[in-house]
């Protein structure tokens, strides 16, 4: 590929990989919106996000194994159609149950992730690779946060279906772009599908994931969520057995346990908790009213905007960190960028009492963001098989997501478990949840220093079990 080309294969990854992520927060703060226009509970309404999560988490691993089966780009196009239908879906949805089954159909696209960073190792130059995957993991962790900042204009001045129009026009546009411009990726895997095990690997998901983010309606010491959470057990046990007998695995887990691999996936596990929560809960401080004794009173667009210095620092730093690679390798940004959400949680627990004490939080935690989400990428791509990427990076954007629904339900207990008379939650809440979350990511920084070294996990994966690839021209 020539460097335009290069370019233009870029900016279809960016996209529709900007936009699922865009996604997973735009529609956040319109859900009381949503409940109102659609005359449903505010239970049922959480399904909204839900569905999503759960979606998005199947899809991810089991598609970006597919992608290295029978092609990348092909099964690249295949998610963006997935995410085109679930947003005209949810566009024109009557009413929720409509709306949560679209939501379902845009979790699909979560395999953009994987396959994305599959593509750029398969056809930029090797050069060129870290600072491809940096630059893609900067645009999706600002789209990640940029919907809490765009859903207010949007909904206040169009309306929240509009959430999904916009979307719908960007993503057709992308999708045949795809078809028509981006090469197939030429490394394959032998194979097949391992349905069993992907099937195996959707239930332990589900019965993980589903009493986490319902624990605080249901209860955590419910018979739900305790006989799922068990159940989760179980069906992790059987996945991993028949995953270790399978000639086909779907996640081969001889390459989850090299080095590398585990310990930036518990790094990727740990700091998903306190990004995810920070996200989640900071909107919802700001929005607060100061009788309470802490928050502002923002509006959902005041308090869009209030986040506005973490997407910029975000963005920036991933940027900067595909750029600096050979100075400021990956594991050393991994621990700064943990060090730094550390950091910045520590100064929301000690002083919040003005909006620009927040802001500056805002923006240390952003810098970590961008310097972690880039270099977890980089270090799980650098330390697995060709063949092995789309499966590897799904999986640890899979980690980080269920690192993220433990911080946030863990967050929710805090600031939920104790009300005013007013039923808003004590400040204490927010003091002790912020803290919590700055013990998180420091403990993925001392994660990320037992990552091994680029040329000793090199060395790993070369001893590694047989790659059972072939190379397609």
């Amino acid at each position: 590929m020539n460097r335009q080309s290069n370019r233009l294969t870029f900016g279809v990854l960016a996209t529709g990989a900007g936009v699922f992520a865009l996604l997973q927060s735009l529609i956040t703060p319109a859900l009381p919106t949503v409940q109102a226009a659609m005359h449903t509970s505010q239970s049922t309404v959480t399904w909204v996000m839900t569905a999503y999560l759960l979606s998005a988490s199947i899809f991810t691993p089991i598609l970006g194994r597919v992608g290295d089966l029978v092609g990348k780009k092909r099964t690249l196009v295949a998610a963006l159609v997935a995410l085109l239908v679930g947003c005209l879906v949810a566009a024109l949805a009557p009413n929720i149950t409509v709306l949560i089954v679209a939501r379902v159909l845009q979790g699909i696209a979560g395999a953009l992730f994987p396959l994305s960073f599959g593509i750029i190792r398969d056809e930029f130059p090797a050069a060129r690779v870290p600072v491809g995957i940096s630059n893609l993991s900067a645009v999706i962790a600002v789209g990640s946060g940029l919907g809490m900042v765009l859903a207010g204009p949007i909904v206040g001045a169009l309306d929240y279906r509009w959430l999904f129009w916009f979307p719908v026009i960007i993503v057709a546009i992308t999708a045949l772009i795809a078809h028509r411009y981006v090469p197939e990726s030429p490394t394959r895997t032998e194979g097949s599908v391992n349905w069993l095990a992907s099937l195996l690997l959707s239930a332990w998901l589900v019965a993980l994931l589903l009493p986490i983010s319902q624990a605080s309606r249901w209860g955590w010491g419910s018979a739900t969520v305790i006989g799922l959470l068990a159940a989760a057990v179980l069906l992790f046990a059987l996945w991993a057995r028949v995953e270790a007998r399978s000639r086909n695995p779907l996640i081969d887990l001889r390459i989850m346990r090299l080095p590398a691999v585990r310990t930036t996936n518990t790094a990727a596990l740990l700091f998903g908790g306190g990004m995810y929560a920070v996200w989640a809960f900071l909107p919802g401080f700001a929005q607060t009213p100061s009788s309470a004794g802490y928050g502002f009173g923002s509006s959902v667009t005041g308090a869009g905007l209030l986040m506005l210095p973490m997407l910029v620092a975000m963005f920036v730093a991933g940027i900067l960190g595909g750029r600096l690679a050979g100075r400021f390798p990956a594991k050393a940004q991994l621990t700064t960028g943990a060090v730094l959400g550390s950091i910045a949680c520590a100064l929301l627990a000690a002083r919040h009492g003005q909006q620009w004490q927040v802001a500056l939080a805002a923006g240390v935690f952003g810098l970590g963001i961008g310097l972690a989400f880039a270099s977890m990428s980089n270090l799980i791509v650098q330390s697995v098989p060709a063949a092995q990427t789309g499966a590897a990076t799904g999986m640890n954007a899979n980690i980080r997501t269920i690192g993220g629904s433990i911080g946030a339900a863990l967050m929710s207990g805090l600031v939920t478990g104790h009300l005013q008379p007013s039923g808003r939650p004590y400040g204490s809440g927010y003091t002790h949840g912020f803290t919590m979350l700055a013990v998180f990511c420091l403990a993925a920084a001392l994660a990320a220093l037992l990552v091994p070294t680029r040329r000793t996990a090199s060395i790993t994966v070369a001893a590694a079990a047989p790659q059972r690839e072939s190379v397609r021209s």
